[in-house]
């Protein structure tokens, strides 16, 4: 019998081994909390507080909503005399459920003095306790609890990327330039020249298959008729974006959506986000501190418009997703992902038969906008707000960044940002018709 929140897993095993499946949730339960601690470690609490723009969060906020998501979609439903550890918590860290109930206004979390991020911590065990009773309870673990606590780890690696970007955005305001861990550079920062690799038009198959979790904005798997077209041999470099630069492609409003040149005008800029020249260097803003600009490197924290007019300077545009999918259908899913430790976007060192850097390093603008697949819908409940409520003036990113958790993507993944953010790690994939 499906669920509401059967969407979110493709394929429903006949006869389910609840006991294994109890098993290895649990396991990655544990692992996934613990990632989250561990990213705080470097942390002070006035670090933890500090909001740096309305869409950023406190890694405080982040602490304590992932928390909060597990309370209030598995322990309230399903453990019976459940005991919540500060009511208050239910609006203070709903983040956008409005059939939940109310929420703190989003721009003013930075206020939020209290809780403390000790009690905040302590919430975080009191959650953790409880789960651990629900998980650990064969009456309870029922297939419709598994499906939303999958959804809910999930959620949290989404937040574990998200609380890495808020503090270096956060950071950047800082004048002594803070490191939040440091860098151990590549051995080698070579980068192969850009090339290009041909695809034949056709239908292609479109959208997440198969028993593995995927979100419910992946589905339904469909076909596409795909032109052909090439795509980039990697991501464009922060060399090749200064050509841009120095080529007066601020400058120039041909190469800019209309949209796209008023926020050039509006915002002031004139770089990616984080950079700054001093005489005929540039310097940007890391989770390592200040850094010199390494022309190898992906260029990132550009936003949609910025992708745009580059690949319009490049005689060039970015990929559809259709098409982004279809060059990634066959790539093994390998890269520069947090686990790696770098924190930042990586040299691509080598040619590949196949496109390379499509997972990793840096997310990539695609040319679609977020909308629904044909067939969508979205769950019943609260959960059907977790994703398709949004598709809307978003534009979709493709393949993970370096801040991303290898096990979090695949190839069907969409990750969706309005055209103007620039905060995430988000780069520039190039394509052309052929």
């Amino acid at each position: 019998m499906s669920t509401p929140f059967s969407r979110y897993v493709q394929a429903q095993i006949a006869v389910p081994d609840m006991a294994e499946i109890r098993r290895d949730q649990l396991s990655r339960y544990h692992q996934i909390r613990e990632t989250t601690l561990a990213l705080c470690e470097t942390l002070s609490p006035e670090d933890c507080a500090v909001q740096s723009m309305p869409d950023c969060s406190p890694t405080k906020w982040h602490l304590a909503h992932t928390s909060w998501f597990f309370e209030t979609f598995i322990l309230e439903a399903n453990l019976p005399g459940y005991a919540h550890f500060n009511p208050q918590f239910r609006v203070l860290f709903n983040s956008y459920y409005q059939t939940v109930g109310d929420q703190y206004s989003r721009p003013q979390r930075g206020l939020l003095s209290r809780p403390s991020l000790d009690e905040v911590f302590a919430y975080r065990q009191h959650v953790d306790r409880h789960m651990l009773r629900v998980v650990e309870d064969e009456r309870l673990f029922t297939k419709a609890l598994s499906d939303i606590l999958e959804v809910g780890l999930n959620h949290e690696q989404q937040h574990q990327e998200l609380m890495l970007t808020d503090i270096k955005h956060l950071f950047s305001f800082n004048p002594s330039h803070p490191a939040y861990r440091p860098y151990s550079a590549p051995a080698s920062s070579k980068t192969e020249p850009l090339g290009w690799h041909r695809f034949e038009d056709g239908l292609k198959w479109i959208g997440h298959e198969g028993a593995d979790f995927a979100f419910d904005n992946e589905q339904p798997r469909h076909r596409v008729f795909v032109h052909p077209f090439e795509i980039a041999s990697r991501a464009a470099t922060n060399g090749e974006f200064i050509e841009f630069i120095e080529a007066d492609g601020y400058r120039r409003p041909e190469l800019w959506l209309s949209d796209g040149w008023y926020a050039v005008k509006d915002f002031g800029w004139s770089a990616p986000l984080y950079w700054k020249r001093e005489g005929d260097r540039w310097f940007a803003h890391t989770l390592s501190g200040r850094r010199e600009i390494d022309a190898n490197e992906p260029v990132c924290h550009v936003s949609y418009y910025e992708a745009d007019a580059f690949a319009r300077w490049r005689e060039a545009r970015l990929a559809t997703e259709m098409e982004w999918e279809a060059a990634a259908e066959k790539v093994k899913i390998e890269g520069n992902f947090v686990e790696d430790g770098l924190l930042h976007p990586a040299p691509q060192q080598k040619a590949m038969d196949q496109a390379a850097q499509l997972f990793g390093d840096v997310w990539e603008w695609t040319a679609s906008p977020y909308t629904p697949y044909p067939g969508f819908r979205p769950p019943a409940g609260a959960l059907g707000e977790y994703n398709g409520k949004f598709m809307c003036n978003q534009m979709v990113l493709r393949g993970g960044s370096c801040a991303t958790p290898r096990s979090h993507i695949r190839a069907s993944y969409r990750n969706f940002f309005p055209p103007t953010a620039r905060w995430q790690f988000s780069g520039i994939r190039l394509a052309r018709d052929v």
